[in-house]
């Protein structure tokens, strides 16, 4: 097929790299404008996506904005493309976009829907202790997530980090997505559920701030949905990440947020977290001991 990517982070690059070794012709890659990057900020850093397109020879656009912009999706429509595969863009796509490629647009979206539609369904399944999660081929129309899905997997959470799930939902989307394209009419378009709608909303960055006051299971959950990068919790003055830890049941409960040993255990409202990795600002992932060893944090200190 004749066919326009719309991707920006690592999480859409499996599905554009299975599109071209199917043999499609990706005739343009739409991304996200290139940002600031590095320490200083100064240098302007491709998305992942534009990086993998030029390396693959495909034509890469970054408009601004589809509403604002009329010559963008005059330059959309002129690609007179068969399909446009999206998978984590980040604009909103008007009609005009949406209706412009021959069998419309398709979208690599990161739930079991209707759960989870919106921007960070990863993360929200994570913290709501969902048992599984998975990826559908999604038939886009103009409602936030609302179209009708064409072919879906699932795979259990089981104790997997953001990181980790959304490395195996990128790939399983990608598969997905060519299973799709291969047999377009074989896999018609199935209307969500009516029940069991749920709003995946974008993190906010006090969200990864961990608390304590929270049970001991969603602390670690919390812990799990926000690797990458890292939730944390402040002592002296700094940040520390909680990359992993453990459950660990206290006889008598502490008080919410305070050491209760020389291991780093944290009691919560209910039962207690025991980091295992753990990262200091500006240095590497180390064990807890590791950190404890040159920044110690003595039982009885409330977090």
């Amino acid at each position: 097929m004749r066919i326009i990517f719309m991707g920006t982070p690592d999480f859409a690059v499996p599905t554009l790299n299975a599109l071209v070794e199917a043999g499609h012709d990706v005739v343009a890659a739409y991304s996200q404008p290139p940002r600031p990057g590095g320490r200083r900020g100064k240098a302007l850093t491709p998305s992942p996506v534009h990086a993998r397109a030029e390396e693959l020879g495909i034509d890469v656009r970054t408009p601004l904005s589809f509403k604002k912009d009329p010559d963008a999706v005059a330059a959309f429509a002129a690609l007179n493309a068969d399909v446009a595969v999206v998978a984590a863009y980040g604009l909103i796509l008007p009609v005009s976009v949406l209706e412009a490629p021959r069998l419309g647009c398709l979208n690599v979206h990161g739930s079991l829907l209707p759960r989870w539609r919106g921007a960070a369904p990863v993360q929200r399944a994570i913290l709501a202790g969902d048992a599984e999660t998975g990826v559908g081929i999604m038939q886009m129309e103009a409602g936030l997530d609302t179209g009708p899905v064409r072919l879906e997997g699932r795979t259990p959470i089981d104790g997997k980090t953001a990181g980790e799930l959304t490395t195996e939902l990128a790939a399983m989307g990608a598969r997905l997505m060519v299973q799709v394209l291969g047999d377009f009419d074989g896999h018609p378009a199935a209307a969500q559920p009516e029940e069991g709608v749920t709003y995946a909303a974008k993190i906010d960055k006090a969200e990864t701030q961990l608390d304590f006051t929270q049970p001991a299971d969603a602390v670690e959950r919390q812990i799990r949905a926000f690797n990458p990068p890292g939730a944390w919790f402040e002592h002296d003055g700094e940040r520390i990440r909680v990359l992993a830890a453990d459950l660990f049941p206290l006889s008598a409960c502490g008080e919410r947020g305070m050491i209760v040993d020389d291991q780093l255990t944290i009691a919560c409202a209910t039962g207690a977290i025991r980091p295992t990795r753990v990262q200091r600002a500006g240095r590497g992932v180390v064990t807890t001991r590791e950190l404890l060893n040159g920044f110690p944090i003595p039982p009885g200190t409330r977090l």
